[in-house]
Formats: C-alpha cells, sequence, structure tokens
C-alpha cells in the first residue's frame, strides 16, 4: 500500500495504487532517484489534469491541498 501524506502539516491524504505513483514519479520533478516527496501548486494540478491524471488521485490531491495554493506531498510504501 502507498500513503500520501501533507509533509507540511504530517495529514495523510489517502492511498494510491502503483500506477498512481507511477504516474506522479513520471510527471513531476525529483531532486534524486530515492526522492519520496513533491512539491505541487494549483497550477501544477491543472497540468496533472491535462496530462491524464487518475480523478481519484486529482481529487485526493485537491483535498489535500484544500485552501493552500501549495503543498509538499510525501509517499511511502507500508
Amino acid at each position: 500500500m502507498i500513503v500520501l501524506t501533507n509533509k507540511d502539516t504530517g495529514i495523510e491524504l489517502g492511498k494510491i495504487t502503483e500506477a498512481q505513483l507511477q504516474f506522479l514519479v513520471d510527471q513531476l520533478e525529483e531532486e534524486s532517484p530515492t526522492d519520496t516527496d513533491y512539491w505541487l501548486n494549483r497550477a501544477e494540478l491543472e497540468i496533472l489534469k491535462e496530462n491524464g491524471a487518475d480523478p481519484e488521485l486529482l481529487a485526493l490531491l485537491e483535498q489535500g491541498m484544500g485552501e493552500a495554493e501549495d503543498m509538499e506531498v510525501s509517499w511511502e510504501r507500508r
């Protein structure tokens, strides 16, 4: 199981699939091969949507962002 967490608040956003994680890995910038976090803003969410992001993944990220303009999200296999 892969769990997404809002890194700033420590709040768990929910679980994602391997395919959803691979989409994030393919779409977002990683600082190193072992990087497990991503910075997202509203524009990034739109780009993910335009690039065919799974609607459930988008909803999870949008809900996690709430009213904020950006967030740092991390993932962890459990």
